[in-house]
């Protein structure tokens, strides 16, 4: 989704950071053999969660929604030497297709993917982390946030994708819309938190930075 003007989105993109190739590789095998490719982070929106993730220099990174391991990469250029990346998602099938990316880059002995419900999978994590990317099926955004919110240590940051929703949370609510309530509520639980500070970016289709105190 582009709330911009094209042409002033082009110039956006123009004076940004480029796309690393293997980037690139992967979006155009991701365009060719698997469905849905429109869910792919991006390469302005890449840049974006990598300067976040390099500004942060996190220990550990927890990503909820992998796809084809687009942003968890993106994500992985701020990461400590020592560090991981600890992603979840529940297709199987690309499993394979992730990790190949996964390991062309600098980055595949830090990456660590998990397959399941992600509410079930944080709970057996026993880390603290840094920063929190959350992508994943809208109506359990909440659950998301409340599920993370005590692994993450003073100072990190949630980054969660799609808050914008196509545009749709300014728009009159269709009582069968159950993904537009979600982000509505979801959007509401980050502005009134105690716990946290939040941005909302209009970043593509919307990008919240939340930090915990």
């Amino acid at each position: 989704m582009y709330f911009l003007p094209e042409d002033l989105d082009d110039y956006v993109v123009a004076h940004s950071e480029a796309e690393p190739e293997l980037l690139q590789q992967l979006t155009r095998e991701t365009y060719q053999k698997i469905l849905q490719p429109i869910m792919l982070s991006g390469p302005y929106q890449g840049r974006v969660l990598s300067m976040i993730s390099k500004l942060k220099h996190p220990k550990y990174i927890l990503e909820l929604g992998t796809f084809t391991g687009y942003a968890t990469l993106c994500l992985a250029e701020g990461v400590q030497k020592d560090g991981e990346v600890h992603t979840i998602d529940v297709n199987e099938e690309l499993v394979d297709f992730q990790r190949k990316y996964f390991d062309k880059s600098g980055y595949g002995h830090q990456i660590f993917q998990h397959l399941g419900n992600a509410l079930e999978v944080i709970p057996q994590l026993d880390l603290m982390f840094d920063l929190v990317f959350i992508d994943a099926d809208k109506p359990n955004y909440v659950n998301y946030f409340h599920a993370i919110i005590d692994k993450l240590n003073p100072g990190g940051i949630i980054l969660s994708d799609n808050v914008l929703w196509h545009g749709k949370v300014v728009e009159p609510l269709d009582a069968k819309d159950t993904s537009t309530k979600a982000v509505l509520d979801y959007n509401t639980l980050l502005k009134n938190d105690p716990r946290i500070e939040t941005v909302l970016l209009p970043i593509r289709d919307g990008l919240t930075v939340s930090r915990k105190l």
